[in-house]
């Protein structure tokens, strides 16, 4: 079973906001206990301050997300991931962000029985207590986490954001992280697979590498051990 999350969010740029150059995705969502599952989104890239710059200048954001799994599905085997990405320019200085995270493998758990004795005189039953009607996956809309968001974090800019992962090492987990790369002008499948030192086999298995357009979203995989 698949289950989407939406994700938006609003970042203001202290300076003006012409042209976003490049533009990529990371995150470190994984499942906690208490079938929370959290982490960060990573977006970071290059923009122009006007059209006629010839100047780029770098940009980088860390945004929390949390949620809570329906407590009737069992986790073991789940996976999370980025299912879509896109943004837009708004007023010359915010880039307003969508995410679409995927959770998939969740599983319903199997319904429980209950064998009941009951006088000699007659036989033993068994009977199925009757679950209540499935609920979908509990998660926040859209409105509340920007709401959460914005009274934890009223303006994101360059600094550096606290979090519930300050304290979190690293050196001992791993997890997968993934970009998502948006072809620009001049690239080609030789020229990313160099810049993120990737085999294409490796890229086939996340993307459809077939006749790559401008704009085009490129899932590109990375692990805490290729990152040291």
């Amino acid at each position: 079973m698949k289950k989407i999350v939406p994700f938006k969010k609003d970042i203001i740029f202290k300076t003006n906001l012409s042209e976003i150059v490049s533009i990529s995705l990371e995150h470190s969502l994984h499942l906690e206990k208490d079938s929370l599952i959290t982490g960060e989104f990573i977006i970071s890239g290059e923009y122009k301050m006007a059209d006629t710059s010839v100047d780029t200048e770098k940009f980088s954001f860390n945004l929390p997300f949390d949620i809570n799994i329906d407590e009737r599905y069992l986790l073991d085997n789940i996976t999370v991931d980025i299912d879509d990405f896109y943004y837009e320019i708004v007023n010359n200085n915010v880039l307003s962000v969508n995410i679409e995270v995927l959770i998939d493998k969740l599983e319903e758990k199997p319904i429980e029985t209950k064998v009941i004795d009951v006088p000699t005189d007659l036989e033993k039953q068994t009977f199925t207590l009757e679950p209540e009607p499935i609920r979908e996956v509990e998660t926040e809309t859209i409105k509340e986490i920007e709401e959460n968001l914005e009274e934890q974090r009223p303006v994101i800019n360059n600094e550096t954001i606290s979090t519930i992962f300050d304290d979190f090492d690293e050196s001992r987990e791993t997890y997968a992280t993934y970009q998502v790369y948006i072809v620009r002008e001049n690239d080609s499948l030789e020229t990313i697979l160099q810049k993120y030192e990737i085999s294409k086999d490796e890229l086939e298995k996340y993307n459809d590498l077939n006749e790559l357009k401008i704009g085009d979203k490129i899932i590109i995989p990375q692990t805490n051990a290729q990152n040291q």
